[in-house]
């Protein structure tokens, strides 16, 4: 099959991104693969979704650093949705929200588009619109979420603040990697307006209820068509432990992962969100979750599998790209 993977900019990509090694196993499983960033998609004159992209070399790689350079090395050419079988979009949007507005919203309407054409677009891209940003996590059943106020006035967030006996995480409603999230207590009060006008500044905020066992750090659970990703009987999880001083659980913010095994909290949440989820065209997504709550559902271009996988000594990409393999087979009428 050939797979289009849909990315901000090529040029940014880094061999410990989980889209790396989801692309390396497609290649070595002998699948065609492109790179494109969101600025070369384009819509043809004959009515298909193109991309000026770039084509995994036709070789052996060693590694997803020798891979990705490769990759990057090669001269992008111009491709239709009529050669692809799969358009897969691991693009972020919220990396693109300052720099690049314009950037934002093209993967999920090329998207669109090229579903209508036949293509097998990971994840669904009416899915993704819907899930655009963390007020999704309001579609799931309250039993297994924070208390949250989602809202750009003050006054909501004092009267939440109070009600949560002055402890809560403030966080704006669009975003990603743990940027501009903050925990505000009685330390805060001379700062607390400045915090929220300053997330204000770019649309809503988001505040939570503060959940003591945040202390312990979070768990990235992989789901896979809303059930659990597993391989040999392990599940594609891991548990990320901040920096003493910080609140934030995300590696690039200096958090540090180990492996995490599947709770009966966890259980009750996938139950919870699982049906939803699958029902949305979410394939491939990963849950954050802090105790027995659900905090967050990544959807876009969930990151860590690279680290369950070492962790847990079998290759979760593989079962991946093998489910892909199905999805394509049954669309086309083969299973």
């Amino acid at each position: 099959m050939t797979i289009l993977f849909v990315v901000n900019q090529v040029r940014k990509e880094s061999p410990g991104y989980t889209t790396t090694a989801l692309a390396l196993e497609a290649h070595r499983r002998g699948h065609t693969v492109y790179y494109v960033g969101i600025g070369d998609l384009v819509y043809l004159s004959d009515g298909r979704v193109g991309a000026h992209c770039r084509k995994a070399p036709n070789r052996e790689f060693r590694s997803l650093r020798t891979f990705l350079e490769a990759l990057i090395e090669e001269d992008k050419q111009l491709t239709s949705s009529s050669e692809w079988d799969v358009m897969w979009l691991r693009n972020d949007p919220a990396a693109d929200m300052e720099k690049r507005p314009w950037a934002q919203d093209a993967g999920v309407l090329f998207g669109q588009l090229a579903s209508k054409q036949g293509v097998l677009v990971l994840n669904h891209p009416d899915g993704l619109v819907k899930a655009s940003n963390k007020i999704y996590l309001q579609y799931f059943p309250e039993s297994v979420r924070p208390q949250t106020v989602v809202t750009r006035n003050m006054d909501d967030v004092e009267a939440f603040y109070r009600a949560q006996n002055q402890r809560i995480i403030l966080k704006p409603l669009k975003g990603s990697g743990g940027k501009n999230v903050f925990l505000l207590d009685k330390k805060d009060d001379k700062n607390r307006k400045q915090i929220v006008e300053a997330i204000c500044r770019d649309g809503f905020a988001i505040a939570q209820e503060y959940l003591p066992a945040a202390k312990k750090g979070d768990t990235r659970l992989f789901l896979m068509d809303g059930r659990p990703l597993m391989k040999a009987d392990k599940v594609a999880a891991i548990q990320r432990i901040q920096q003493a001083g910080e609140i934030r659980s995300n590696i690039h913010q200096g958090a540090r992962a180990k492996g995490a095994t599947m709770t009966k909290g966890m259980e009750t949440i996938i139950e919870a969100v699982g049906p939803l989820l699958r029902e949305d065209g979410m394939f491939l997504v990963g849950l954050d979750i802090v105790g027995d709550k659900l905090m967050e559902i990544n959807v876009f271009s969930p990151g860590g599998l690279i680290h369950a996988s070492e962790f847990h000594q079998v290759d979760f990409m593989e079962e991946v790209i093998i489910a892909v393999e199905q999805k394509v087979a049954n669309l086309k009428g083969n299973p």
